[in-house]
């Protein structure tokens, strides 16, 4: 039986955004987003982390400091009964100025790379999972990969690109608003059954 799983965005989704930060000693947990991370693991989801952090590529910090940046979110995350499942990141951005990392990808978000490869590795049913995130392109990587996607909307998306794929199952204000909304829907889902 495949699992089911809750991707998550780090940066303004999980944690408050702090641009290019990988100092864990910076890293906090959003407030609103405990309950529901709590809910939703009751309901069976694993959580995995995908995260652009194109800080590499462009030369603000070694790939190596994302192991610590992991380490803390875990960490804050187990101190509130929470498991991590996976950490996935992106270190690639074609405007970069490291050699190796300076190229298009198919895990750079909007692509649904980083959530392909963790289905594989976590065996988990992309029909039957969610993606979070605060702006549309990770909503476009959770449609892309066939996930259900929820937009948390709190004006961290500027730009507003409309597109296809860019369109939220559901637009929250918080991760503990989207788990009470995806709960529901779950609840619907299974009543058509």
């Amino acid at each position: 039986m495949k699992n089911r799983a809750v991707f998550l965005d780090k940066d303004g989704t999980l944690i408050p955004d702090i641009p290019y930060n990988v100092d864990p000693q910076l890293i906090t947990l959003q407030a609103d987003a405990i309950e529901g991370l709590k809910r939703l693991q009751v309901a069976g989801y694993l959580f995995v982390i995908v995260s652009n952090q194109s800080g590499v590529a462009r030369g603000f910090f070694e790939e190596k400091m994302l192991v610590g940046v992991e380490q803390r979110i875990s960490q804050l995350l187990q101190e509130r009964g929470i498991e991590l499942s996976g950490f996935y990141y992106c270190p690639h951005h074609p405007d970069g100025i490291v050699t190796g990392f300076n190229k298009d990808c198919n895990c750079r978000k909007p692509a649904p790379g980083m959530l392909l490869t963790a289905a594989v590795a976590h065996n988990i049913d992309l029909g039957l999972s969610w993606m979070i995130g605060d702006i549309l392109n990770d909503v476009e990587a959770g449609n892309r990969a066939g996930c259900s996607t929820v937009l948390i909307d709190n004006g961290n998306e500027t730009e507003w690109v409309p597109g296809h794929h860019r369109v939220p199952t559901i637009t929250a204000k918080s991760i503990d608003e989207a788990a009470t909304l995806m709960l529901k829907s779950n609840q619907h889902e299974l009543a058509g059954l």
